[in-house]
Parts: structure tokens; sequence; C-alpha cells
């Protein structure tokens, strides 16, 4: 195991008043925490992180994600030198391209080539935040964005030209584009400890060798649910929702089967197209729930985790608070920063 310091990430709700929000912010800080993410479930996450830009003066504040797919990029990177001026430098755009369930069938975006199109976004939103402010912006001609800037007047100077973009990653193609073009990756939380140390650590050696980068110039920020808790049996059950909710969109089969659930997967497509992942829960088998989610005690919990920091370079632990009442998630956040966040 690594004996570098050990860089923990934490996250905000969207849910709440801005001062909550800001509240919660600055407990992160307060408690040594690296940043915080703001995710896009449905709604853009760009909101919690301006709540929580000005009680914090140290935190960084990063979209986890914001789905690239379903905006201009050019709002995407206005939005982010919105951001970058709010929070001082201390913001970090992460993108992901989401899954063709949310994207195209939710938002009515197009989808067919999920990880060229982000790589397109990113060009473009490079290309905004860089020379917008210049009048120097080229009209882009590309394969899934034709935008003229022709009539664009100089934007606001930006804080940062160059600011951080972090890819979401889920499986090989995503997570070679982040270690090619990003500044960073960030891992999805229903990756397990074993697929971060075979498979996704060789994904990023090839990125990094298509693009001529060390390993040292790109962040890597991997998540994890968890469950921390005495009660192993209670543990385990809080885990299982979680694992229904990915096991139930079809995109995700292929991982599953990977990890040889495979089967499972068909039944809880099914059964989500009919009803709920909640509803399905039950669905999961005891070793599933503990393959995807890190179960077990507090001391078990953090053991399993260990071994993440060969390749980590910060992690962010997760509750699975969709799934859970907000009682017991405020449980397990507590429980959370009493057993990791005393070390860093």
């Amino acid at each position: 195991m690594s004996s570098k310091k050990k860089k923990f990430w934490g996250l905000l709700p969207s849910s709440l008043p801005a001062n909550a929000i800001g509240e919660l912010a600055k407990q992160q800080e307060s408690l040594g925490l690296e940043g915080t993410f703001a995710v896009q479930v449905y709604g853009p996450p760009f909101a919690p992180l301006a709540a929580a830009a000005g009680p914090t003066s140290s935190l960084k504040l990063a979209t986890g994600i914001a789905i690239a797919l379903t905006r201009s990029p050019f709002e995407t990177a206005m939005a982010t030198i919105e951001l970058d001026h709010m929070t001082e430098g201390r913001f970090i755009l992460g993108l992901g391209a989401s899954v063709k369930s949310w994207t195209n069938g939710f938002f009515g975006m197009p989808y067919s080539k999920p990880v060229s199109q982000l790589r397109e976004a990113v060009e473009v939103i490079r290309k905004v935040t860089m020379h917008a402010h210049k009048g120097s912006l080229e009209n882009h001609i590309g394969t899934y964005y034709k935008l003229d800037f022709s009539e664009l007047q100089p934007t606001v100077p930006p804080l940062r030209e160059n600011i951080p973009i972090w890819i979401s990653a889920l499986r090989g193609p995503m997570t070679r584009l982040g270690a090619e073009i990003g500044d960073g990756i960030i891992g999805h939380p229903i990756w397990t400890i074993d697929w971060l140390r075979t498979h996704i650590r060789d994904e990023i050696v090839k990125g990094l060798n298509k693009s001529g980068r060390q390993r040292s110039e790109i962040e890597i920020n991997c998540w994890f649910w968890t469950t921390p808790n005495s009660n192993r049996k209670e543990s385990v059950e809080d885990a299982r929702a979680v694992v229904a909710f990915y096991a139930g969109i079809e995109q995700y089969e292929p991982f599953f089967e990977a990890h040889g659930f495979g089967e499972i997967c068909k039944q809880l497509q099914e059964r989500v197209k009919n009803g709920s992942y909640l509803e399905a829960a039950h669905l999961i088998p005891d070793d599933m729930a503990s393959t995807f989610v890190l179960t077990g005690t507090p001391d078990e919990v953090k053991k399993r985790l260990d071994p993440a920091w060969e390749i980590a370079d910060s992690v962010t632990l997760v509750p699975p608070a969709l799934s859970l009442p907000p009682e017991k998630t405020l449980a397990y956040t507590q429980t959370i920063g009493e057993t990791f966040y005393s070390d860093t």
C-alpha cells in the first residue's frame, strides 16, 4: 500500500436551502476534505457549488458529474468560467456521457458514439474558455457540434484559461479518454477494488501512452458506495437498492456480466421497466451487494479500501443516499467521517 497522503472528497446535496448547502461545505472544509462534488442526477449540478463557494476558502468544488451531452458545450464552458470566478479558482469541471436512456431518452439529445462526442465537447469547452474573451474564437465545424461565433462579442475574461476537466469513466473506452485528454478521471461509484486494480489500471496506462503524458499529470479520484456499519447484516441490506439502481439499466449489463452477475441484471431490467429499482432491490443477493458496495464494519471497510490507494490519488466515499432515508444517510456520513477523515 502506498504511503502517500490520503485525500478524501465529499458530496453536496442539491435539494437543500442554499445556506444549508453552504454550511455543509464549510463543515467538509473544516474536516480537512480536499474537495466536494455536486452531482447531476437529473437537474444541472452547478447551483449547489455556487452556494458552497461563499462560506469556503480552500475546499475544491467540482461537478461530479455534469452530463456533457445534454447541453451545448458553449453553455457548459460559460458555466465553467462563471463558477471558476465564484470559487476563486477552486472549480473543477467533471464531465460524463451518462447512458442512452438518460441522455437520449430523458433529455431528448443525440447519443450514438458517446466517447467521440465527449471528446469533441471537451475540445469546444477548452476553446471557449481559452479564447472567447479574446475575440478570437473561431467557428467550430465538427462531427457533433457546428457552432457559429461570428457575432460573439468578447466575454468576461476567465480567472484561469486552463480550468481542469475530469472525465467520468465506467469501462475501458472512457477511462482511456480521461487519461488521454483529461486533467483527471472520476471513477464510477459502482467500480470494485479488483476492477480498479486490474482492468482500470491497464486502461489508464493505454490512455497516457496515447497522449505521451505522465501519470503525475492526471488526478484519479475514485468513488465508492459504502455502508460501514457495526451490524454487518444491516450494512448489506442497505447496499442492495443502490446496486439494483445500476443493474436495472440495460447499458450497464456488460459491466455486471464481467463480474459474473449478467443474468441477475436481465431480471432487474425487466422489473425496473414495470416498477422501480427499490421494489426490485430484494433480488440482489448478499454477495452481489457486497461486491459493488463496501459493506461491513467500519474497520472492515477501511481494510477493503486500502488497496485502492495503489492507484487512486483521492477517494470519494458515498453512502447510498438515493435509496436510504435521510437519517440513515446522515448516520453513515458520520461514520465515514469518524473512520476515515481523522487520517487526513
